[in-house]
């Protein structure tokens, strides 16, 4: 069973940072998803390489990637590089946090 693009989005959408309303989709802070039959890789950043919640939040997207239906195998591999910033969010993300006259 091939696993479906839309229900790993839909999974990392339920994730979100304690200190950010917005989870980490929205937020940019994913950079690539590649699924291979039932095997989901993800590359990943944080805002700061400082997130005093990264090993919780790390462990949490890869055990909501390991709930959806098909996947039998999930990696979660972080990056520094590129550098996050606040163009990679979601115009919903810079609404809800309220950065919409940003010059986006």
């Amino acid at each position: 069973m091939t696993v479906n693009r839309d229900d790993v989005i839909n999974a990392l959408k339920t994730v979100f940072d304690p200190e950010i309303p917005v989870n980490i989709w929205d937020m940019g802070l994913v950079y690539d998803i590649n699924i291979d039959d039932d095997n989901v890789a993800i590359t990943m950043t944080f805002t700061s390489p400082t997130c005093p919640m990264m090993e919780e939040l790390l462990a949490q997207v890869k055990q909501v990637l390991s709930n959806v239906p098909g996947v039998k195998n999930a990696e979660v591999k972080l990056v520094w590089e590129p550098a996050w910033d606040l163009s990679r969010m979601t115009d919903e993300a810079r609404l809800e946090l309220d950065l919409t006259n940003m010059g986006w």
